[in-house]
């Protein structure tokens, strides 16, 4: 008798129970984060800010996170990630309702500062606990399923929150989302993570605070997310400057490409390399800011979130799984910090410059949609910076195909 010949192994399975759990989490997280963040720069605005000061608010939470990242990668380090997620939930819900309680430009601040303290331990303990619940050959397509929870929250929080914002105003609604997240906090200690903690003996340095590894993939963090921001701090506004009403639509239209753009792309990545996606990602990232430039009906600023989603959409999970293979798993909370240390500071800086460059333009004769279109068309340079940094210094050394073996080695 002939022995049959096995067949293709099959890919390993991406849908575990750990993995379902932290993905609903994450979903509910990025529900009540996108139905709220949406209100802030309108919530600052009917206080009588200036686009300058919308930027540095929308911003701001970016210095207390900053502030506390030197201790994120240690904690995810020495703590178990369920527990660090249940204690995140807890201080963004306190920002939430010092949101709904706000009376002045003043207070929407404190909470944006409190805000910072959650973001900083909240993006790198979901990640952590992602990457460790997938399969070494299936990370970039798993970190871009992953970012489907959040692309699906981006399809409805905004419009969610918007529509609540004008049936039962701020208050209210930000406290919903408080609810969210107290939820969330509940529900986390029902997780299970492992953790090891490091020998008593050893020593805290920097390796302990930044994977050096995943310093150059920041980088481009820092100017790819940087021109997103300021897309997620100004777009509403312009929009309503130019008469449309609709214009939370634009992260609908947004999230739903991302339901194409990224299972395909995060296929493409394992197989091909993250070359193959940030490169050409980048470049359609460049056009859509030329289309948001140009917009001035609703019509327009569909294309231009959808082209978006293929650009930026891509990138981001590309970007953050290069930095998470590389590093070995202990250092995944580390090395997702550091990146995330990346667009921290990106937030901090993009949206207030923007802000500034909308007031310069107006404070000189432009007009409010003219500022706004600029602004937009200057942030196609930090796009091709983040380009020439991935292609300079963060690119793979050779190509990932098929199972992932070995972490890729990063160019110095």
């Amino acid at each position: 008798m002939h022995q049959m010949k096995p067949g293709p192994a099959r890919p390993p399975h991406i849908w575990s129970r750990p993995f379902l759990a932290i993905f609903a989490l994450n979903f509910v997280l990025n529900m009540a984060q996108f139905m709220t963040n949406a209100l802030v720069p309108k919530l600052a605005e009917s206080f009588g800010a200036s686009a300058t000061i919308i930027g540095l608010v929308t911003g701001l939470f970016a210095a207390t996170s900053l502030t506390v990242r030197p201790f994120v990668g240690a904690a995810t380090f020495r703590f178990a990630n369920h527990v660090l997620l249940a204690v995140t939930a807890l201080i963004i819900l306190s920002a939430f309702i010092c949101y709904a309680l706000a009376t002045s430009v003043e207070m929407v601040v404190i909470g944006r500062l409190i805000h910072g303290f959650g973001m900083g331990f909240l993006a790198p303990v979901t990640l952590a606990l992602a990457s460790n619940a997938l399969p070494e050959s299936r990370m970039a397509s798993g970190i871009g399923i992953f970012s489907l929870g959040q692309a699906v929250a981006m399809a409805c929080g905004p419009g969610i929150g918007l529509v609540l914002l004008g049936a039962i105003g701020y208050g209210p609604t930000f406290f919903i989302g408080a609810a969210a997240m107290g939820a969330v906090s509940v529900l986390a200690l029902f997780l299970r993570s492992t953790h090891t903690p490091p020998p008593a003996t050893q020593r805290f340095g920097w390796s302990s605070f930044i994977a050096k590894e995943a310093i150059a993939p920041a980088v481009v963090v820092f100017f790819l997310g940087g021109a997103y921001s300021v897309v997620n701090s100004f777009v509403i506004l312009y929009g309503e400057s130019v008469g449309v009403t609709e214009i939370g639509l634009f992260f609908t239209a947004y999230a739903l490409a991302l339901l194409i753009s990224r299972p395909l792309t995060g296929k493409i990545a394992d197989r091909f390399g993250v070359t193959a996606v940030i490169v050409p990602g980048t470049v359609i990232y460049g056009l859509a800011f030329v289309l948001l430039s140009t917009a001035r009906s609703l019509p327009e600023f569909l294309v231009a979130a959808t082209v978006s989603a293929f650009g930026y959409g891509i990138c981001q999970p590309a970007v953050q799984a290069l930095s998470l293979m590389a590093v070995d798993r202990p250092r995944r909370g580390i090395a997702g910090n550091t990146n995330y240390m990346g667009l921290d500071l990106s937030y901090l800086v993009m949206p207030a410059a923007a802000g500034a460059i909308v007031s310069f333009a107006q404070s000189h004769g432009t007009s409010v949609p003219g500022g706004y279109s600029l602004m937009f068309q200057i942030m196609i340079i930090p796009v091709g910076l983040g380009l020439l940094v991935f292609l300079l210094f963060a690119r793979p050394t050779r190509p990932q195909r098929g199972e992932i073996e070995s972490s890729p080695t990063i160019e110095p």
